[in-house]
């Protein structure tokens, strides 16, 4: 049967889409490499090639791409050391709002999720998106029971982008292990691909959201949206819509105010992580919004639900171990948790340098006072300076493989404490962190994170 004229234009829409991703895909593959020869020419011939430059033009190459490679190169921007400083800071400059995709085209991609008859199953639908990001974008819609909800749609084809931009991933990591030899950095390319793929499957998302629906239930100062799953997909996830603000509106606000926005922060990041295993690996500032009433903030509204990891019970035992084995000098327990964390060959100059890190980490948890998360530090160089001497030491030994387990725990903590400082929050952390663990053992997490995951059809970690 022919087509219905009034669908050519879509369809015609999509074809043109299509062809565009895949002329802009061969482009940037093309300039990240010229990028990577470039800097390999130079080591060859022994041209001290100008970082700063070099990583202007990398992300010059990535500017003009919307897609997930930008929320790659964003990603790698905010854990600290997995790029050159350069690198990190051309990068996070980069914007991942992706141009929206019209009504018409909407409306196709719904139709293929929901069926023709999609616009009847909500009682409203905005044509207009509220939020367009990297892999997707969302719509304010009305269930027909009267619901808010935020209906998040997935942009066509993404699963073959993701794997080209994985690729490209590839180009980019390599050119750091050459700049760097003593960071090996592959199993931290892995670990980003495994969460990237991931974040495709919306159905795994809506399980993440009913997760911490369920772990963060005696927590009110956290709010969880319920899921719809009649309206949701493999490619469209309906989520009851929160109310809130953003947390930068409160920036100026009295220190009580501040502190009780970050306060909610911690319990929504560390409580799921202390008790069940598991983290929110983006505590980006847009993943959340302060909910009110009469105008006071009494917590925070978690949003997203993409970037989550699942961690074994022992990895939560080897973090708690090495928090207790910094506060008591007990080394034994020191080289113990950084063997649970995944590291090899752990010398005493390579345990020396690993502690500079954790020292930094933990240092406000095992500081019983009132402070902020580090004085003096921009949120955009928090944890530079402790990357940068960590780099240093293991120059004399190197390379170091980095744990795959390592990237999303280190990655969340840093952008937990940028929170920390854009609210300028002063709080007590190490006393929040020993409610966190109260009465923790890595058998009462291994329980919780069954029982949890199993309710919710989630599989345990490996």
């Amino acid at each position: 049967m022919a087509d219905d004229p009034k669908d050519s234009a879509p369809k015609d829409q999509e074809r043109n889409r299509f062809s565009a991703r895949a002329s802009r895909y061969a482009r940037v593959g093309a300039n990240v490499g010229g990028v990577a020869a470039k800097i390999a020419s130079q080591r060859l011939l022994g041209v001290r090639g100008k970082r700063a430059d070099n990583a202007a033009s990398l992300a010059a190459v990535l500017g003009g791409l919307k897609g997930p490679l930008m929320k790659v190169a964003q990603l790698l921007s905010t854990i600290p050391d997995a790029l050159p400083p350069e690198y990190a800071s051309e990068l996070s400059k980069l914007q991942s709002e992706a141009p929206p995709m019209g009504w018409p085209f909407v409306k196709r991609r719904m139709a293929a999720e929901l069926g023709a008859d999609w616009e009847a199953r909500f009682g409203s639908f905005s044509k207009t998106p509220a939020a367009a990001a990297s892999l997707g974008q969302v719509h304010r819609a009305k269930t027909l029971d009267g619901m808010e909800v935020a209906a998040k749609l997935q942009y066509p084809d993404m699963q073959s982008a993701v794997e080209a931009d994985l690729k490209q991933l590839g180009v980019l990591m390599g050119i750091y292990r050459r700049m760097s030899p003593e960071l090996d950095t592959r199993e931290i390319q892995e670990e980003i691909g495994a969460r990237l793929r991931e974040e495709l499957d919306y159905r795994r998302e809506a399980k993440h959201a009913a997760l911490y629906k369920v772990m963060l239930s005696d927590t009110p100062e956290v709010r969880v949206p319920e899921v719809r799953p009649e309206l949701s997909t493999g490619r469209l996830l309906t989520l009851e819509w929160l109310e809130g603000q953003k947390l930068l509106t409160y920036k100026e606000r009295e220190l009580e105010t501040r502190n009780r926005i970050a306060k909610a922060m911690f319990q929504a990041w560390w409580l799921p992580f202390a008790r069940h295993g598991v983290i929110h690996g983006d505590p980006h500032l847009g993943n959340y919004t302060a909910f009110e009433r009469g105008g006071e903030p009494l917590g925070i509204n978690l949003l997203d639900y993409g970037c989550i990891r699942i961690f074994p019970p022992r990895f939560v035992g080897g973090v708690v171990d090495l928090y207790r084995g910094l506060r008591e000098n007990d080394e034994a327990r020191v080289v113990s948790a950084y063997e649970v964390w995944g590291f090899k060959g752990l010398s005493k100059p390579m345990i020396e340098a690993l502690n500079i890190w954790a020292r930094f980490i933990y240092g406000p948890l095992m500081d019983d006072r009132t402070r902020t998360i580090a004085d003096g530090v921009a949120p955009a160089q928090y944890g530079r300076k402790e990357a940068g001497r960590v780099k240093q030491a293991i120059r004399a030994f190197g390379p170091v493989t980095v744990p795959r387990e390592f990237v999303f725990m280190d990655r969340a903590a840093i952008g937990l404490g940028g929170v920390f400082l854009h609210l300028r929050a002063e709080m007590n952390f190490h006393r929040l962190f020993e409610e966190a663990i109260r009465d923790f053992s890595v058998e009462k997490v291994a329980v919780r994170q069954a029982v949890a995951l199993e309710g919710v059809g989630l599989a345990a970690a490996a």
